[in-house]
């Protein structure tokens, strides 16, 4: 049997200056298992190695999935050591999406279910279908969510709606998922083009600037007030010194089009 490559189960395309699309294909719900992972983390590679990637949008080639979690067969053949190691490339795959230098959009139109929900979570922003359907899961086979999980969806959508969604293992319809807050867009329409019409939207403006408002947003949640307003200061500052503040104050002086990199 020959052996599963990153490869052959995620594939990547600059669809659109500065766009790239992220093509999960493991048939057949796309499970997280090691080579998807891989094939994540090359994705992530190929952008960063570009240069001049500011939107990655990561979607699935299986109808009805967009992912389904981790690979539940892979761990009814590890032991608590592995478990571990696989935890963390789970983990790893997740923050390197979080914190890279690129905005990310999950597009989602079909099941996200455990690791594949932590996955829709990690990115930047989440675009949802109406057939899209949310949920961790992990409770049912003794465990919690362990890819990020029980600390990125308290921050979308509030203690109490965390804890249902965990402790119940349900799955959130789409409608709810917007409601609350856990899906940034939904559309009745064809997901991928909401998901590269969302990527238009922050084609105009500085990536610097952009990624500055993440970190400084992002402190918000995780800082007290006074400390996450000096990060606020401290990303404005870097962009007036090292960003592109002067390109985008110049070209509003003498009112022309900022030639942003």
């Amino acid at each position: 049997m020959t052996a599963e490559l990153a490869t052959d189960v995620v594939t990547w395309e600059v669809v659109r200056p500065g766009t790239m699309v992220v093509t999960m294909d493991r048939g057949p719900a796309n499970a997280l298992g090691i080579p998807l992972l891989d094939g994540l983390q090359a994705a992530c590679d190929a952008a960063e190695t570009a240069g001049d990637i500011k939107v990655m949008v990561i979607r699935s080639a299986i109808d009805g999935f967009f992912a389904a979690g981790a690979d539940i067969k892979h761990l009814g053949t590890i032991n608590a050591e592995s478990f571990t190691a696989y935890g963390n490339q789970m983990r790893a795959a997740n923050d390197r999406i979080e914190s890279a230098s690129f905005i990310s959009i999950a597009a989602v139109d079909g099941l996200a279910l455990g690791g594949g929900m932590e996955l829709a979570m990690a990115c930047t922003f989440r675009v949802g279908g109406a057939k899209a359907r949310y949920g961790l899961p992990e409770v049912n086979i003794g465990l919690i969510p362990g890819a990020g999980g029980t600390q990125r969806l308290p921050r979308l959508v509030g203690r109490g709606k965390a804890l249902d969604i965990i402790l119940t293992a349900r799955q959130v319809p789409a409608a709810e998922a917007a409601e609350i807050g856990l899906v940034d867009r939904s559309t009745d329409g064809d997901v991928m083009e909401a998901a590269l019409a969302l990527a238009d939207e922050f084609a105009g403006a500085s990536l610097p600037a952009q990624l500055a408002g993440i970190r400084s947003v992002d402190a918000a949640y995780d800082l007290p007030f006074s400390e996450g307003a000096r990060v606020e200061l401290e990303q404005e500052q870097g962009l007036f010194e090292h960003g592109e503040a002067a390109e985008g104050i110049d070209a509003f002086i003498t009112k022309r089009k900022p030639d942003f990199a």
